[in-house]
C-alpha cells in the first residue's frame, strides 16, 4: 500500500496521498459518464467524484485535527478507491478522548449536508433538480453521499467509526485489549453479514469486498494490539531486571513492535 501511494500535497501540515488505484477509480467514472452523457457526462462524473473525495478528506481531517489536539501525531491521509485513511501514531487509550476522536469524522459530513441542505431545497422549490447534469443535481447527490457517508461509517463494525465508539464504550467497563478484542469480533460478524447481504440482496460486489476488507483490518489491528502490549512487557521487564539483580527474564529477545496505526477506511 505505501509502495504504490502518491504524494500530493500538505493540508494542515498533513501529508495528503493519493493510492495509484484511484486512477482507475477516475478512469471507470470517466468513461461511465461519457456513455450516459457524452462530454457533458464525463465532465460532471469525474467532478462529482473528485468533490466527494474532498468531502472524504475532510472526514479525515476532522479525526485527525481532533487527535492532535490530543497529542497524536498524524503523518498522512491515504485516499483508495474504497475510501480514505488517517495514519495516526497511537490512538489514546482513554475511552472519551477516542470517542471525540472518532466521532470527529461523522460529524463533519453531517455538516457537510446541513450546508447543502438550503441549496438543495432551494433547488427542489424550483424544480431544478429535474434536469440532468446539473450543479443542483451534483449538489443533491454530494448531499445523500455525505449523509449516507456519515451513517455508514456508524455501523459498529470495528475499525470502521462505529465500532471504535462500540471500544471506546467497552473500555469504560473493560481492560482496553479486552474491550478491543470484542469489538474487533463483533465487528468481524457484523463485516461478515454485511457482505453475504450486499453481494446476494442488493448484488454490489465491490460493498461485498470493502466488508471484507474491513473484516480483514479488524483483526490486524487487535492483533497489533497485542503486540503491542508484548513490545511493553519486554521493556517493563527489562526494566526490572535493572532495578533487580539476577531476575530471570520473561523474553529472551524484544518482540517485533507494531506497524503505523490506521484511523479508517472511510
Amino acid at each position: 500500500m505505501l509502495r504504490w501511494s502518491i504524494n500530493l500535497f500538505r493540508v494542515f501540515g498533513i501529508q495528503l496521498a493519493v493510492h495509484a488505484s484511484f486512477v482507475l477509480l477516475l478512469a471507470y467514472y470517466a468513461v461511465t459518464g461519457w456513455q450516459e452523457g457524452r462530454w457533458l457526462g464525463m465532465v460532471w462524473r469525474v467532478l462529482l467524484i473528485v468533490l466527494f473525495f474532498i468531502c472524504v478528506v475532510l472526514h479525515e481531517l476532522g479525526h485527525s485535527l481532533t487527535a492532535r489536539r490530543f497529542g497524536v501525531k498524524v503523518p498522512r491521509i491515504l485516499l483508495m478507491p474504497i475510501g480514505g485513511m488517517a495514519e495516526f501514531d497511537h490512538i489514546p487509550r482513554k475511552p472519551f478522548t477516542e470517542f471525540l476522536i472518532t466521532v470527529a469524522g461523522p460529524a463533519v459530513n453531517f455538516a457537510i449536508a446541513l450546508l447543502l441542505l438550503p441549496y438543495f431545497w432551494n433547488s427542489l422549490v424550483n424544480d431544478d433538480l429535474t434536469k440532468p447534469w446539473s450543479i443542483p443535481d451534483m449538489g443533491l447527490e454530494l448531499l445523500i453521499a455525505n449523509i449516507a457517508m456519515g451513517c455508514f461509517n456508524l455501523l459498529p463494525v470495528f475499525p470502521m467509526d462505529g465500532g471504535r465508539i462500540f471500544r471506546a464504550l467497552l473500555a469504560t467497563r473493560l481492560p482496553y485489549v479486552r474491550a478491543t478484542f470484542w469489538a474487533a469480533r463483533v465487528g468481524q460478524v457484523l463485516a461478515i453479514a454485511f457482505a453475504c447481504v450486499a453481494a446476494f440482496y442488493f448484488h454490489n460486489v465491490m460493498l461485498a469486498v470493502l466488508f471484507a476488507f474491513i473484516f480483514s483490518v479488524g483483526g490486524a489491528e487487535y492483533r497489533n494490539l497485542l503486540r503491542q502490549e508484548e513490545v511493553t512487557a519486554y521493556w517493563a521487564d527489562m526494566a526490572r531486571r535493572v532495578t533487580v539483580p539476577n531476575e530471570p527474564p520473561d523474553y529472551d529477545e524484544p518482540p517485533t513492535p507494531p506497524p503505523l496505526i490506521v484511523h479508517g477506511p472511510n
